[in-house]
């Protein structure tokens, strides 16, 4: 007998059938007519090549046959009602998930630090596994084995999604002995020596090449768009280190205003208003088709999001 050939139907049918032990009954419990259900029965003899149910003085009596079919046929509809439910509600208060989660230097200081608070109290027992832009590539997101990515993004594949998390507007942090600090005109600022922080994207860094504008990122691409560069002493990859460069050096960081809000109590940093026009940047939340409907995912982008929201956008 081919799979294919027969009408689940009749199993459900069959089911209730021994369930009742009565034609009537089992037809009302299914909410069909009594002869829909007769009809069934007799397709179900053609069927398993037996009557299956006899009647006797005692009423519907099973066959052998229907007997040894009975516990084989209810775990196979339990089975089968298992695969057709909706899944199940994520609990996050006793759930033990761990959530994979690539993450840029600054969504890792910025963000991450509130959404494990918020953790601490709605899922203790979930944990984060944070990675760095060199440790997975887009085949590692799209294939599912990162949960997500939070980063920004010049391109991303189409069939990912994405959520923005949040805009933020870029500052400059200094010294408070630099002597420009006074005069934060554009011309200083080309004059002083700068740090350059990673515009961190995927896959494992070569090295930066000072004279390809292209690959530098906002700050530098704007600048040579004005027919101006502007003289980097030091390429870095972390926000905090930056900053404290700039603290002890006289040298000058172009940073995203939530990353220099880390910074904004520390008597030896000033900030200032970029004297020139830098674009707002977008911080983005992406994640793969194949966990877009996962119960567990859905929660940990809402808390995200959440989050970010709850998080006080700095004004300098």
């Amino acid at each position: 007998m081919q799979l294919n050939r027969v009408d689940m139907n009749l199993l459900v049918y069959l089911d209730a059938l021994l369930r009742e032990r009565s034609v009537t009954r089992a037809a009302q419990k299914l909410g069909i007519s009594q002869p829909a259900m007769s009809n069934g029965l007799r397709r179900l003899r053609d069927l398993f090549g037996d009557p299956l149910l006899i009647r006797t003085s005692d009423g519907m009596t099973p066959t052998e046959r229907a007997r040894e079919l009975e516990p084989m046929l209810r775990l196979a509809l339990q089975s089968l009602e298992k695969v057709v439910q909706p899944r199940a509600h994520f609990d996050a208060l006793e759930s033990q998930r761990v959530f994979r989660i690539m993450a840029s230097d600054y969504a890792e200081s910025t963000l991450l630090p509130a959404l494990l608070k918020r953790l601490t109290v709605e899922a203790p027992g979930v944990a984060l596994d944070v990675m760095t832009p060199s440790d997975v590539n887009f085949s590692d997101v799209e294939q599912g084995r990162v949960d997500m990515v939070i980063n920004r993004f010049d391109t991303l594949p189409q069939s990912f999604h994405q959520m923005t998390v949040w805009t933020d507007n870029f500052c400059c942090m200094l010294s408070t002995d630099n002597p420009i600090l006074e005069n934060f005109s554009l011309a200083n600022y080309l004059k002083s020596r700068h740090v350059w922080v990673s515009k961190t994207g995927y896959g494992v860094g070569v090295g930066v090449d000072p004279s390809d504008v292209q690959k530098l990122g906002f700050v530098d691409d704007i600048l040579h768009q004005m027919g101006k560069k502007r003289d980097i002493a030091v390429f870095t990859r972390h926000y905090q280190v930056a900053m404290l460069l700039a603290e002890e050096n006289n040298l000058i960081v172009t940073i995203p205003a939530r990353a220099a809000h880390l910074q904004a109590r520390n008597p030896r940093l000033a900030v200032k208003a970029p004297p020139f026009e830098i674009p707002s940047l977008l911080l983005k939340m992406v994640w793969s088709p194949l966990l877009h409907h996962d119960p567990a995912h859905r929660w940990i982008r809402r808390l995200i999001i959440d989050v970010a929201e709850e998080i006080p956008a700095p004004y300098f």
